[in-house]
């Protein structure tokens, strides 16, 4: 395993460290440190994490959603409450993020451009981050990765069918 230490904001150096086997918990610090940096940029602009997951469905949608359309997709995703995406709703509907179009939520010129600020701004910090892996590296993380998804997703969908009580 390779570690990057930061000697100033901008160069990285690299410190090899014993390569230890991947597993939860090291899928999980990765994504805890990745999330992190995006919740610091994002928060540069008022935004959170859930919100910003929240618009770009909405933004990436191919046409106008219900809400229940867009609380089903972000709880697909993050696997959360349907009053936590309902908040974020609304929160970006009272912040001019989304406008609602008759049943339907569309993302405003604002929206847009919150998503596209925050994708510049972060695009600069990933390139550091994914800079030096190999393509060989990434390419059988992305297959590593895609199965253990796939396998927790029917362990999830096993959990809940085997879960007696109320559900949201």
């Amino acid at each position: 395993m390779t570690t990057s230490v930061s000697t100033t904001a901008t160069t990285p150096t690299t410190v090899s460290a014993p390569a230890a086997p991947a597993d939860s918990r090291a899928l999980g610090l990765a994504h805890y440190a990745a999330r992190g940096v995006l919740e610091h940029l994002l928060a540069r602009h008022g935004a959170t994490f859930l919100q910003q997951v929240t618009l770009r469905a909405a933004v990436t949608a191919e046409a106008p959603q219900p809400a229940d359309a867009l609380v089903s997709q972000v709880r697909a995703s993050l696997r959360c409450g349907p009053a936590d995406v309902h908040a974020s709703l609304d929160e970006l509907l009272a912040s001019g993020l989304l406008v609602a179009d008759g049943d339907h939520l569309r993302p405003t010129e604002a929206g847009r451009e919150l998503l596209a600020a925050v994708a510049a701004e972060t695009a600069p910090v990933s390139a550091r981050i994914w800079s030096g892996i190999p393509a060989e590296d990434l390419t059988a993380a992305g297959r590593v990765l895609a199965l253990v998804t796939e396998r927790a997703n029917a362990e999830l969908a096993g959990l809940a069918a085997r879960t007696v009580g109320p559900t949201d």
